[in-house]
């Protein structure tokens, strides 16, 4: 029996489900391909999830391999590392919501209000295209423009002003990469919002044209509220990923370098690092990995940097704030050198005894 209120048959799920399905066939099998989208690419990954949580063994497999719960962690966050990327992640992303949001909103009502119909579609035009631009090329322009002998830097020595050298700079990548975000991404969001105002009646403008409100009130009290709906849900929608970095962006625009680290770490970037530099999938924490044998590559390297690494540590601490100046880097090189070449040798040495161990134990655990 239907229910003559909401239209459902009486009954749970499965019994609305089935008559859907008498009723309206069609409609069901177009959503087959959605599903079984989401179901393939979107929840069957998530079983990579109990990687996290297990010492992966490369012949024991994903669920043979020993489970160890949140051990793989412990380095996570007794390294105080998870904390400043967790509160990048957070910074950058209530920027890129709240700045980013007021720009879309802002650009969508100059839109709006241009009359000339040619200009107007220039504008968006011009607006949107660096969302199609790959985040690649973003990121090799950005690097063209912000080295030590980049555009800019030249630009400020023929105007007789000293280089500025943004990748030694931490702070810098506050402002830079937001930048490149909105110039990325405040296109695509203003023609949504633009569309929205669009779909306001010209009744409301002409009334308070008539009642004698200026430009700025009509906006406040009919453009905005009208657009209350929309924000709401791309604000909600934007929200809902706050812990997910850009990737993309981050690790094009700094890449590896390790002196604006500390303000351009993100949850993303921090976990691809320490998967790459660890080679250990089930590790996120970087360097946890307890390896029989590996304690005398351990021992090695420590000597290596107690002994032949001294002098390199000692030119890196001396040209600290002069990383760019190639003459200074030149007279550090012979303090340098003895100190790679005692680090070559405790490597050398160390890592022959442990490399066995190390296959053995990645192989049959």
């Amino acid at each position: 029996m239907r229910s003559q209120k909401n239209g459902l048959a009486k009954g749970g799920f499965f019994s609305n489900l089935r008559y859907d399905a008498k009723k309206n066939p069609m409609l069901l099998a177009m959503m087959i391909p959605s599903v079984a989208f989401f179901l393939v690419f979107n929840y069957l990954p998530m079983v990579g999830i109990y990687y996290a949580f297990t010492d992966y063994n490369v012949r024991k497999g994903l669920f043979g391999s020993r489970f160890v719960g949140l051990n793989n962690f412990k380095f996570l966050f007794s390294s105080g590392a998870a904390w400043t990327f967790t509160a990048n992640t957070l910074l950058y992303n209530i920027i890129f919501i709240v700045i980013g949001t007021a720009l879309r909103i802002a650009f969508a009502i100059m839109l709006a209000e241009m009359s000339a119909k040619f200009f107007k579609k220039t504008c968006q035009t011009l607006m949107f295209l660096p969302h199609f631009v790959s985040m690649v090329l973003v990121g090799t322009i950005c690097f063209a423009l912000f080295n030590s002998n980049g555009f800019i830097n030249s630009l400020r020595l023929t105007l007789g002003m000293d280089k500025f050298y943004y990748y030694e700079t931490p702070w810098v990548w506050y402002i830079l990469i937001p930048i490149v975000n909105f110039w990325k991404t405040t296109g695509y969001g203003t023609v949504v919002y633009l569309s929205a105002i669009t779909g306001i009646s010209d009744d409301l403008y002409e009334a308070a044209d008539l009642d004698g409100a200026t430009f700025w009130q009509e906006i406040i009290h009919i453009t905005l509220p009208c657009l209350r709906p929309t924000i709401v849900i791309l604000f909600l929608m934007s929200l809902g990923n706050i812990m997910r970095g850009q990737f993309d962006l981050f690790y094009q625009l700094v890449g590896n370098v390790p002196l604006v680290r500390n303000t351009t770490e993100i949850i993303d970037t921090y976990v691809f690092r320490a998967a790459t530099e660890t080679f250990d999938i089930s590790r996120y924490g970087g360097g946890l990995v307890p390896v029989r044998g590996g304690s005398a590559a351990g021992a090695g390297l420590q000597r290596a940097g107690a002994q032949g690494g001294a002098g390199y540590g000692a030119v890196l601490r001396k040209e600290a704030g002069h990383y760019g100046n190639a003459q200074k880097i030149q007279s550090g090189l012979p303090g340098v050198q003895p100190g790679l070449h005692g680090a070559g040798r405790a490597v050398r040495a160390a890592v022959p005894a442990s490399l066995p161990a190390f296959a053995d134990r990645f192989l049959y655990g």
